[in-house]
């Protein structure tokens, strides 16, 4: 079963220093190799910050509205995202307890087939 991972953080990145920066990024890239070689990260990819994000909203009248920044302002934000196939919630659960970074991950299953 494919599910998204929303790889969300807060400013704590901001605090290290560039030797615990570059330990950290290290074993998230041992972590995403070996998922991906066994088969279950299928893509993903680091995201820049929120300062880069445009938010585009639509009503339901058909009216568009485009603003600068993230839709919420929040402490944290969505940092990355990793695509995964595994065999159920279970086995993301324990996919994503091995996360080495000290950031909250949100799963969720990708709709594949409407009925």
């Amino acid at each position: 079963m494919k599910y998204m991972v929303l790889i969300s953080g807060d400013e704590g990145w901001q605090g290290l220093s560039p030797d615990e920066r570059h330990g950290l990024y290290e074993r998230i890239g041992a972590w995403w190799g070996e998922h991906a070689e066994k088969g279950e990260i299928l893509e993903g990819h680091e995201l820049q910050g929120p300062e880069t994000a445009t938010t585009v909203r639509r009503s339901a009248e058909g009216n568009v509205t485009v603003t600068d920044g993230p839709f919420i302002e929040a402490k944290e934000s969505i940092g990355g995202y990793a695509v995964i196939d595994v065999p159920d919630l279970d086995a993301a659960i324990a996919l994503v307890s091995g996360w080495p970074a000290p950031d909250a991950l949100e799963i969720r299953p990708v709709v594949t087939d409407r009925e």
